[in-house]
């Protein structure tokens, strides 16, 4: 029952990662936009800079 439940959780991880937006999209700047900037990891601030900011 317990691997029945990991597989079900790992499998809704793995679609729920796959959906997110693609780097230096539209959508992905607008999310990284209404992060609180604290939030942001500095991978993120990098791209957002490169993408968003200096197109």
């Amino acid at each position: 029952m317990k691997l029945v439940k990991f597989s079900v959780l790992l499998g809704l991880v793995a679609i729920l990662s796959a959906c997110s937006p693609e780097v230096g999209s539209d959508k992905w700047c607008a999310n990284i936009k209404a992060t609180a900037t604290g939030d942001r990891t500095l991978e993120e601030v990098k791209d957002y800079s490169k993408h968003c900011l200096f197109k």
